[in-house]
């Protein structure tokens, strides 16, 4: 670490040198704390007796190697501030006790990866079909909540059900299981409830080694409020502001100062320490309005040195990490998020589409009738959509909170939920943009989640569930299979509207192509009764071929349901009638018979 980075903001290997590092012999611990009169070691090596630390790089570090001191102790800094003191975790450090416990633990963090070609080969999916399941490990299956034995069931599961990504909620460490990892005390260490670093190392080489790509949710904005955190750390706001409007968070938590350098090195240092040291393929950044806006309010105004931070760290981070995902989750419409920065933008890979998920839950709830009205938050999105690079997510934050499940979420009774159920994820898929869905969705959990329950997986002996849990099984593998799904999202030769004008019918129907593959068409009808007739021009010469029918009895559909094959008429029109609460995606191909 070179000091005049570490200040002016621009280190990314900060954690190389500070915090604990082991040799044969002992450990040498390190740590910033300018404002300090007096820093010391206590730990399980030295009967947590006070060790005196030296100051070491200049007056606003301090140090001590400790004989002795082994991988798996446990320690802490007793900062003395104002006559008296405090004992904090190591702001760095790489491994943490289990709540309610919170001294820091010194690890030691070799592991061989076997994920060499995986590493060389991996890319930002730019044309590529990326499908994310977002997992929160603890309430997955809990019976096997540890990084080493969930591996290879998430692996298989997500072969399995036609995912090739997994976005893992927040694993750095913290003390309170209802933030769900957002509110941080260890940004360093990965949360001791499913293990230590090695293990969790284990995991992503597992999921490399088998195909499926590896996000982490990471939280740049604020941290947790608790005595031994961050906050106050040296006797002085160190990493948060003096000022109290907007030191505190809407959350209760504390909001990091991005105007200091040292803060920014932190978080840049720490989001690279996840990419380097655990080979994660990209992370999924939090809250990202709340660092471009004061306190995430458009009418605060631009935070300048929020700005400077993120596109300072997006830049080192793909230096680094060329291949590495950047995604922001942003609800702000801010112009440029996704470009690179030497071209104006903030430098994100993705960011979320808030608005596309918004609109399409809110038009899902609404009765058949309000729909007609409303039918156009469903066409809205392809109006902004090539502004920016997105992923359709349909994450933990709508299955929480009072908001229900998106299967509840869905318009009237429950034997009707299913059918408009597959009829929304049939859209969503055939929309461009990446897509990530939660676990429980696949599904039709109806129960909200609960960070303390593992998943209903018990719900699949009923058929309603297990038909829609099939039916989830080959929208998501089809999506896989079908490039021209995916490989032409970021441009609009990619896709194109059939009709988007059949606001009293509440039928719409898409194309998705690329070059080289047959293009797919999806029809759509979010009525509740029958749309007969309904037109839809293909071109002379061409035919339909059936690939997936949300109405199969399969999927615990009912009659009618859609042709398996149509060919256009004279005029290049297919009129089919199309069942209620239904979608079908067909391959459009050459009629033979024309030839």
């Amino acid at each position: 670490m070179k000091l005049d980075e570490f200040y002016s903001g621009n280190s990314f290997d900060s954690y190389q040198w500070l915090g604990a590092h082991t040799d044969i012999g002992g450990t040498m611990f390190r740590v910033f704390a300018p404002n300090a009169e007096a820093v010391a070691v206590i730990g399980s090596f030295n009967d947590w007796q006070p060790a005196e630390m030296i100051h070491v790089g200049d007056d606003n570090f301090w140090g001590l190697y400790i004989s002795g001191a082994r991988a798996g102790d446990m320690y802490k800094f007793r900062i003395y501030s104002q006559g008296s003191y405090v004992d904090h975790c190591d702001p760095y450090a790489f491994g943490a006790q289990l709540r309610p416990e919170n001294a820091s633990v010194i690890r030691n963090m070799n592991y061989h990866f076997d994920d060499f070609q995986w590493m060389s080969d991996r890319g930002t999916w730019h044309g590529d079909a990326l499908n994310i399941y977002e997992l929160h490990l603890g309430s997955w299956k809990s019976e096997a909540a540890s990084y080493e034995t969930l591996a290879p069931a998430i692996v298989s599961y997500c072969r399995e059900h036609g995912y090739n990504c997994i976005e893992l909620m927040p694993l750095n460490e913290y003390p309170c299981d209802e933030s769900w990892g957002y509110q941080a005390t260890g940004f360093f260490a990965p949360t001791a409830r499913y293990g230590e670093a090695s293990e969790l190392k284990k995991l992503v080489d597992t999921c490399h080694r088998n195909g499926i790509a590896v996000l982490l949710d990471f939280v740049p904005v604020h941290f947790a409020v608790d005595g031994y955190g961050l906050a106050n750390f040296d006797g002085t706001p160190l990493y948060e502001s003096e000022y109290g409007d907007i030191s505190n968070s809407e959350w209760g938590s504390k909001n990091f100062d991005y105007s200091k350098g040292h803060v920014c090195s932190f978080l840049k240092s720490a989001a690279n320490y996840w990419l380097s040291e655990y080979h994660f393929d990209g992370l999924r950044m939090d809250a990202i309005s709340r660092i471009i806006y004061w306190m995430g309010n458009e009418r605060r105004g631009v935070n300048t040195n929020g700005l400077e931070f993120l596109k300072s760290m997006n830049t080192g981070l793909k230096w680094i990490h060329p291949s590495a995902i950047l995604c922001a989750e942003d609800s702000t419409d801010y112009a440029c998020v996704t470009k690179p920065v030497d071209q104006g933008g903030l430098g994100f890979d993705y960011k979320w589409d808030m608005g596309w998920m918004n609109d399409t839950l809110d038009y899902f709830r609404k009765t058949p009738e309000e729909r007609v009205p409303n039918y156009h938050k469903l066409t809205f999105s392809m109006l902004y959509y090539y502004s920016e690079r997105y992923i359709l997510a349909l994450s933990h934050d709508e299955n929480v909170h009072g908001k229900a499940t998106i299967l509840q979420k869905m318009h009237g009774l429950y034997e009707d939920k299913f059918p408009q159920a597959r009829a929304l994820y049939m859209y969503m898929y055939a929309h461009p943009g990446k897509k990530l869905n939660f676990m429980g969705s696949e599904l039709g959990q109806l129960r909200e989640w609960d960070e303390k329950r593992e998943q209903d997986w018990d719900v699949l002996k009923y058929p309603n569930h297990d038909a829609f849990s099939q039916f989830m099984k080959k929208l998501c593998r089809l999506y896989l299979k079908k490039p021209a799904l995916s490989r032409w999202d970021d441009t609009p030769d990619g896709f194109a509207w059939l009709d988007c004008d059949s606001a009293l019918r509440r039928c719409y129907s898409v194309m998705r192509r690329c070059e080289g593959e047959k293009p797919v068409v999806a029809v759509m009808n979010f009525s509740d009764s029958t749309q007969e007739r309904y037109t839809i021009h293909i071109g002379k010469g061409k035919m339909l071929n059936c690939l997936l029918d949300s109405t199969a009895d399969e999927f615990g559909g009912c009659a009618p349901h859609y042709k398996k094959t149509m060919r256009a008429d004279k005029d290049g029109n297919v009129k089919l009638n199309v069942p209620r609460y239904s979608a079908a995606y067909f391959e459009l191909c050459d009629n033979p018979l024309k030839k």
